[in-house]
């Protein structure tokens, strides 16, 4: 059977439609209980922090919710409000913040910082840890072939990486 764009889009809707109630009931969970993996995690909580269905349906579209659950399970603290909102603003300045990222500062790098609540004393060394580690995914021959999510994703990727491992920062 050959799947066309239309059936893929209608799975993931079903999918998106199943999940969703089971989703949106753990998002009341109770204090101390984690993340809920299609709403606190993943691509759609990055990019739809204020609507839970929004995000839900991104995060079983993007890959039926496997990189949420896994995130929610395994490092529970990357569904936390400061990497959502990092993401997003990544995803929504990605042009800019690429290019500070290649200059080693400017002024959307450090607001990037600024949303982990990293100390100015270790900006500029966090900044060029950032533009080493980013430096080989944009010089890898396929980047311009992924999607505007796929290019923010790595660039959320090596920084989540490098401010969670920075005393300085809060990565939550």
């Amino acid at each position: 059977m050959k799947l066309t764009k239309s059936k893929i889009v209608g799975i993931a809707a079903g999918l998106a439609v199943a999940f969703s109630s089971s989703a949106i009931a753990q998002d009341k969970k109770e204090a101390g209980s984690g993340p809920s993996p299609y709403v606190d995690c993943g691509i759609g909580a990055a990019l739809f922090p204020n609507t839970s269905w929004a995000a839900i349906t991104s995060n079983v579209i993007w890959d039926a919710g496997t990189t949420a659950v896994i995130s929610a399970t395994a490092s529970p603290e990357t569904c936390q409000a400061n990497s959502a909102k990092a993401a997003q603003y990544i995803f929504d300045v990605y042009d800019s913040v690429v290019e500070d990222t290649a200059r080693g500062e400017g002024e959307h790098l450090t607001a990037l910082l600024q949303i982990y609540s990293c100390e100015q004393d270790v900006h500029a060394d966090l900044s060029s840890t950032i533009r080493e580690q980013f430096a080989p995914a944009i010089a890898d021959e396929n980047y311009s072939e992924l999607s505007p999510v796929e290019k923010a994703e790595q660039l959320f990727n090596v920084v989540q990486t490098q401010v969670s491992t920075t005393s300085s920062c809060n990565a939550a």
